[in-house]
């Protein structure tokens, strides 16, 4: 996003353990003077703000869904008044067994986490609202693992 948008800067929030790759990357891209790495936990630690954008791309099916809840509602919290979030992530159908990649990665994450999973566009649809998302919709975005994009306004 910074590389499209000159005038954008950006605080990347992950784990610790990813910073040192997080920085050679933001380096490798020029881009240090705009880039900031605030190293935390999701679910325990402040995540700084205000922002006028979050994003949140492939976080939610690490977790289950009334963590999921919390970390959306940080991140709205964090954000402006008339801030965007944006959640990426696979989402699945309504009877949460279809399409074929995020079905399968969901067995993934029940399989390999303590409690993470896929969820359905609606299921995630209904965490943004009640954290205080509105006019929620989903982008014309389709990743090559079927990957999708959904917007909300505060």
């Amino acid at each position: 996003f910074c590389l499209a948008n000159a005038n954008m800067k950006a605080t990347v929030f992950d784990l610790p353990d990813t910073k040192p790759f997080a920085l050679k990357v933001i380096e490798e891209t020029g881009l240090s003077g705009r880039i900031g790495f605030l190293a935390g936990d999701y679910l325990k630690d402040d995540i700084g703000g205000p922002y006028d954008v979050v994003w949140l791309s492939h976080v939610l099916h690490s977790m289950g869904p009334r963590d999921s809840l919390l970390v959306i509602e940080k991140a709205v919290s964090a954000l402006e008044s008339d801030g965007l979030i944006l959640v990426h992530d696979f989402f699945l159908s309504d009877t949460l067994d279809s399409p074929l990649f995020p079905a399968l990665f969901s067995l993934n994450m029940l399989v390999n986490t303590r409690q993470g999973r896929a969820y359905s566009e609606r299921e995630v649809r209904e965490m943004l609202s009640l954290a205080g998302a509105k006019e929620v919709i989903r982008l014309p975005f389709r990743g090559p693992s079927e990957s999708g994009i959904l917007y909300g306004r505060v």
